[in-house]
């Protein structure tokens, strides 16, 4: 079975927690990570899983105005990287041609403050679903320390350990005769 994984990042969690889950999907499936601004424009139908993930930026996905202020950031900051130059998950998905309803999941990082609302993993879920693709499990987030980062502890360990519960999910073993 294939797994397409597409991520946007900005400072680099979000790339770290995506190469962790598809570690962990590569246990099971073979596994194609793609960088957004890489990944195909179509999806054929011999991808059975369809994950992607991207940073929460002002409650949701990503868009222009707050890839420029991390942008913005990185220019601030010279032992910065910005990962993702151009266009995010948000674009791709509203471009991107899905055949095969392949099953589907999606992934964030974000900052862990009490009482704030949204989720770019959920937003990219919906857009999943009009997209014709199966919603496997429920989005999931992992989380920063703070908007550049890093990554809590043990978040690339839980990321790897998603990504083979996904596989899992996916293909379950039949208990042999």
């Amino acid at each position: 079975m294939r797994a397409l994984l597409v991520y946007e990042s900005m400072f680099g969690n979000t790339q770290q927690v995506a190469e962790a889950v598809g570690a962990g999907l590569a246990e099971q499936l073979d596994v194609t990570v793609y960088e957004v601004g890489q990944a195909p424009t179509t999806v054929g139908g011999g991808i059975d899983l369809l994950v992607v993930g991207g940073p929460t930026h002002a409650f949701g996905l990503s868009r222009p105005a707050t890839r420029k202020s991390a942008a913005d950031q990185v220019a601030e900051e010279p032992e910065r990287v910005l990962v993702s130059t151009g266009p995010g998950i948000r674009e791709w998905l509203e471009t991107v041609a899905v055949e095969g309803a392949p099953a589907a999941a999606a992934f964030d990082t974000r900052v862990r403050v009490r009482f704030l609302p949204g989720s770019a993993a959920r937003a990219a879920q919906r857009r999943l679903r009009r997209l014709g693709c199966r919603l496997l499990v429920p989005a999931e987030s992992f989380w920063a320390a703070g908007a550049p980062g890093p990554l809590r502890p043990g978040e690339l360990e839980r990321a790897r350990q998603w990504g083979a519960r996904l596989a899992a999910v996916l293909t379950p073993r039949r208990p042999v005769p």
